[in-house]
């Protein structure tokens, strides 16, 4: 059951980053952070009324609030790095993720890792490798690519964030036993605060909220609802699941957003950037197997 939520939240997710490519040419980064996590506040708000108000606990609150702060702080990097950057050249590297959370379950959560796991692993390294394989660039160019595109260190940022947000993930719906129904609404309204903080306190000239809103509202709205329902079937999933595979399998959602996305925006070299995500997906299917 939770490999089918798992492959839901793929699927919805990958939609919202194609929605979420477009609103970004007619918005920054912070406002459409903010914009969309309000919206998503208010169609997770009904969640809370059926949620178990006595398993929330004042501890499991703050780590969620503290974890609010990290998954914040990554999604305004994803965000960034795919305003500057294609979408079919940020997004790849996320597969990464699991990787690192598979090691970071071994030693917090005792979640055992297999030798075909450690063989998806290598398979997700390889392909990250061959996404950033230039022509002409030699074999280390793949190395350098930080140095090529600065972008980059955004989604790099946000795959140290996710890999510790993950951990905290399974924490709060084992350890803590924090309801779903509650974890959702709660995150979307830490996500709001922290957002809206930043947006009052930024420096800068940019262009008003409220005409990037009246630009971008109907692909906000979109987001929004697309959030709502892949982050949900992410919750549940990882409640049921092991938590490196399940956001292995969600990275999925990569394959679809660089194939379709990246066709539908005209970015170069798709053929060889799929093909590098079909290694990554192919790793993901053997950890998934395992």
């Amino acid at each position: 059951m939770w490999q089918l939520l798992a492959i839901v939240s793929a699927l919805f997710s990958a939609s919202a980053a194609i929605f979420e490519k477009k609103a970004l040419f007619k918005s920054d980064p912070l406002a459409f952070s903010l914009l969309v996590s309000a919206f998503t506040l208010l169609f997770t708000a009904p969640f809370f009324l059926f949620a178990d108000i006595h398993m929330v606990t004042s501890s499991a609150v703050l780590v969620l609030f503290i974890k609010s702060i990290l998954g914040s702080a990554a999604f305004l990097l994803v965000m960034t790095g795919l305003k500057y950057n294609d979408l079919s050249n940020s997004l790849p590297l996320l597969v990464f993720t699991p990787a690192i959370v598979a090691v970071l379950a071994f030693f917090i959560l005792s979640e055992r890792i297999s030798t075909l796991e450690i063989g998806g692993m290598v398979l997700l390294l390889a392909g990250t490798y061959f996404l950033q394989l230039k022509k002409g660039g030699g074999w280390f160019s793949p190395f350098l690519f930080v140095k090529h595109n600065k972008a980059q260190w955004y989604i790099l940022g946000a795959i140290a964030l996710f890999s510790t947000t993950s951990i905290l993930d399974k924490t709060l719906l084992s350890g803590y036993h924090l309801p779903p129904e509650a974890f959702l609404p709660l995150q979307q309204l830490f996500y709001t605060l922290i957002f809206l903080v930043l947006f009052l306190f930024r420096k800068g000239k940019y262009q008003p909220i409220q005409q990037q809103f009246n630009n971008t509202w109907r692909l906000v709205l979109a987001v929004a609802i697309f959030a709502v329902i892949y982050r949900y079937s992410h919750i549940l999933a990882v409640k049921a699941g092991s938590v490196a595979l399940v956001l292995s399998i969600k990275r999925t959602s990569v394959f679809f957003a660089t194939v379709f996305g990246g066709r539908y925006f005209r970015e170069q070299n798709i053929v060889r950037r799929s093909i590098a995500v079909l290694v990554m997906v192919a790793g993901t299917i053997m950890i998934i197997l395992a």
